[in-house]
């Protein structure tokens, strides 16, 4: 951030000002962030789609601008409450409105007096009182602030390769404050599509089972094209009905049948056992795209894959058959990782962007260079990471 103020600093006008407004620490969609262990560092957090998240401080803010040569000229603290009475939740979004100019520059006329920030200040306070029905904060705040409504969902157009679809997910309004990550499309899973589509090879005339797809599902509904079996998997309930919706109207009538929308909460015993049946056999490749963030859940989705992945014939090689995981770089707890991994029978091959050359040396090396090379995804590779497991 010192950096974007030092630029700024530089092209800004002798008499000019920054005039900014973004979120409050405090804000709803910072707690919600929270509970969805989704914070990269203090006040900083990362959204479903890959984009980032900032929540700022008085002091922080001020201490930015004043370091790099600025004076704050304005600044109030912007509330709103939306409560219900029935439920008694009050829901609080926070923004901070400030104005800040070069600290060597006298204040210019037009200025605002401390009694007039006072009372802009009090005109930010407000709360509206909701009875008997509960309302999304994110939406409330567009048609009070903007005039304008949304629906809770919305459809997105992807195309890739040769494969167009139109999604329909959680609209952006409601995103931030939506306490399911299931509910929108991960920039993780547009990057393991991509690679599906341009290397078929993976999922040709295989059995597949993608672990917590959500509502979007593009990794199975591009593998169905290739594979004899997929079986796209998620454990919750909003998320499956969106994603049946979105399968029964992106996926070719031919290949409806070789792919099954079932629900997996992982540690399940009944949900693994009901997965099982459709594949008795168990599965060669199985997909995860952005599961690995909530550390509690990294060892129950290692004994689920384990319960589920084939194990071939006495003899056979395991290089057909795998686990492959891509995630958007977080708080991802990579030893914890590779500990339940290995608990769970899994050797891991190749990582990238980080490949260690010892790791897949017996298997010719460069397996994820190669599918990458053949991808069109512009790849974003401080952002995501794939990791690709053998069974050991």
């Amino acid at each position: 951030m010192p950096t974007v103020v030092q630029n700024i600093r530089k092209v800004l006008k002798p008499n000019g000002r920054i005039l900014f407004r973004d979120y409050a620490i405090g804000d709803l969609a910072q707690e919600r962030f929270t509970g969805k262990e989704q914070k990269i560092s203090e006040n900083f957090y990362v959204r479903g789609d890959g984009t980032r998240a900032f929540y700022f401080a008085d002091e922080f803010l001020r201490n930015l601008f004043e370091e790099n040569g600025f004076s704050m000229v304005e600044h109030v603290l912007c509330c709103k409450q939306v409560e219900n009475r029935s439920r008694e939740l009050v829901m609080n979004r926070r923004w901070v409105q400030a104005v800040f100019q070069l600290a060597d520059t006298k204040c210019i006329s037009g200025a605002k007096t401390k009694d007039e920030s006072l009372h802009l200040q009090e005109g930010c306070e407000r709360k509206d009182d909701v009875n008997g029905f509960e309302i999304d904060i994110s939406d409330g705040v567009a048609v009070e602030m903007f005039g304008i409504s949304s629906s809770s969902e919305e459809i997105i157009e992807i195309s890739i390769r040769d494969y167009f679809f139109k999604i329909k997910v959680l609209s952006k309004e409601y995103q931030h404050t939506c306490p399911s990550t299931g509910l929108m499309l991960w920039e993780s899973a547009r990057l393991m599509a991509s690679v599906l589509a341009a290397n078929q090879e993976i999922t040709s005339g295989k059995r597949v089972l993608e672990l917590g797809c959500g509502c979007a599902g593009v990794c199975s509904m591009i593998a169905v094209g290739s594979a004899d079996l997929v079986v796209a998997t998620d454990g919750d309930t909003k998320a499956l009905d969106l994603l049946t919706q979105n399968v029964a109207s992106n996926v070719k009538p031919q290949f409806l049948d070789s792919l099954h929308v079932k629900r997996l909460e992982w540690g399940n015993e009944d949900d693994t056992e009901a997965i099982k049946k459709l594949s008795d056999k168990g599965f060669d490749i199985i997909i995860g795209t952005d599961v690995t963030y909530v550390k509690e859940a990294i060892i129950p989705l290692f004994a689920t894959a384990r319960a589920l992945i084939s194990t071939g014939v006495s003899g056979e090689s395991n290089k057909d058959r795998g686990l492959i995981l891509c995630h958007v770089l977080r708080r991802v707890d990579e030893a914890r990782i590779l500990s339940a991994a290995a608990r769970y029978g899994f050797k891991l091959v190749e990582r990238w962007p980080e490949s260690d050359e010892t790791l897949n040396s017996s298997y010719g090396g460069g397996i994820i260079k190669n599918w990458l090379s053949n991808c069109q995804y512009e790849v974003p590779s401080t952002a995501l990471n794939i990791m690709y497991f053998h069974i050991a």
